[in-house]
């Protein structure tokens, strides 16, 4: 059979992958610990439960507007105005099936085949595949721990060129953690100011996971407020990732063209998650509070845990719920069967060996780091460090 060709532009995701073989081996009777999870280790608050429950009983059981229901989009409106002081109007919001969703309706909106895209290192495994899938050109700024996986205005001014259409980020960021404060965001905009032609994506999807205080947008620049396009949802700031809803406050003639792509491949959003979602956006926010709080003592934690294995170099994240550390002091040493060439060998031998399910820095564009998630419970941490921490002292 012969099938698209467009299958041979992009790969799995490596996260998709790590979860898929930790699976595997426990299905065979191996104690997996899983430090490669990409969600909340929590459950939905009960009221937001509550308020779906409620959405059934009430026959929210039709079809949706394609863009989301009109008091959600407000709701999404009122958030964003409470939380960030940005003022956005219903015909710039659209609401889809996941943040993953709304990121392919933006790059599908955005983006020619031959136009370049600009993707800082570390970054989200799936932005430069569906770059890829859109015949779109990457073109990867490098970040690394040196200077707090962040890059710098004269990095992005260097890589802008005349086929610039779309710079992609995070903050806080998945896998580095790093959050760019409002300073650093003020001299990125001054880059953007100068290049009138260039979109950007600020994917906020780990805003309530922030370390630092406040959270930033890059949206808050009046004089490029019109290219940025804000992604948002409710999977890891109110432990809803099955639910899948995601957002994006933009121009409304981007919101449009995301609609009209969104109308040919989903249409509208779940209905019951979207009465959910207007209770989660408009509520009571002390259980995604509590659900911060417990994640801070674990940052602490991992970060002691890390410190005591030799060999391995870490920075403190300050948002999100990853540790990224630096791994390259382990290539080239093996065990007696296993030699670790790679971050992507190491993980293997971490998930082998010591049973401890993590994910190489490669999928992020980082090949000398892998991801351990610390949305886990803090006896499985304990336990899935202890193994790491043994397994690497075996390398020679």
């Amino acid at each position: 059979m012969q099938l698209s060709s467009l299958l041979e532009r992009f790969n799995e995701p490596e996260t998709l992958k790590m979860a898929k073989l930790g699976r595997e081996l426990r299905a065979k009777g191996f104690d997996i610990t899983d430090l490669s999870l990409g969600e909340p280790d929590f459950d939905t608050p009960d009221h937001i439960k509550e308020a779906a429950k409620k959405a059934i009983d009430d026959n929210y059981s039709h079809y949706t507007p394609v863009a989301g229901y009109p008091d959600l989009r407000e709701a999404v409106c009122t958030k964003l105005k409470r939380d960030n002081n940005l003022d956005y109007t219903p015909d710039q919001i659209l609401v889809s099936t996941g943040a993953k969703q709304s990121i392919a309706n933006i790059i599908m909106s955005i983006v020619d085949a031959g136009d370049e895209v600009i993707i800082p290192t570390p970054y989200w495994v799936t932005y430069s595949e569906i770059v890829r899938m859109a015949g779109g050109e990457v073109k990867f700024v490098h970040a690394g721990i040196e200077s707090g996986y962040k890059i710098t205005a004269a990095q992005l001014e260097a890589a802008i060129t005349d086929k610039t259409k779309l710079f992609m980020f995070s903050s806080p960021c998945n896998p580095s953690g790093a959050v760019y404060s409002k300073e650093e965001l003020a001299a990125l905009a001054g880059v953007f100011a100068k290049h009138p032609d260039v979109f950007i994506m600020s994917d906020e999807i780990y805003e309530y996971i922030n370390y630092e205080g406040k959270h930033e947008s890059i949206a808050q620049f009046s004089e490029i407020k019109n290219r940025v396009v804000i992604v948002n949802g409710l999977s890891k700031g109110y432990a809803m990732t099955g639910w899948r809803l995601g957002y994006i406050a933009a121009d409304s003639t981007v919101i449009k063209a995301c609609e009209k792509i969104q109308g040919q491949v989903t249409s509208g959003t779940n209905a019951v998650t979207q009465r959910a979602a207007i209770t989660a956006l408009t509520g009571d926010m002390r259980p995604t509070a509590m659900m911060v709080t417990e994640f801070t003592k674990r940052r602490k934690r991992v970060l002691e845990l890390v410190a005591e294995i030799p060999g391995m170099v870490c920075s403190e994240p300050q948002g999100a719920f990853y540790i990224f550390p630096e791994v390259s002091n382990f290539f080239g040493k093996a065990d007696g069967e296993d030699k670790i060439d790679n971050a992507d060998d190491l993980c293997m031998y971490l998930l082998n060996k010591a049973h401890v399910s993590t994910v190489t820095g490669k999928a992020f564009g980082a090949p000398n780091c892998i991801r351990l998630s610390f949305a886990n419970s803090m006896e499985n941490i304990e336990k899935g460090f202890s193994k790491i921490k043994e397994a690497l002292a075996k390398l020679k």
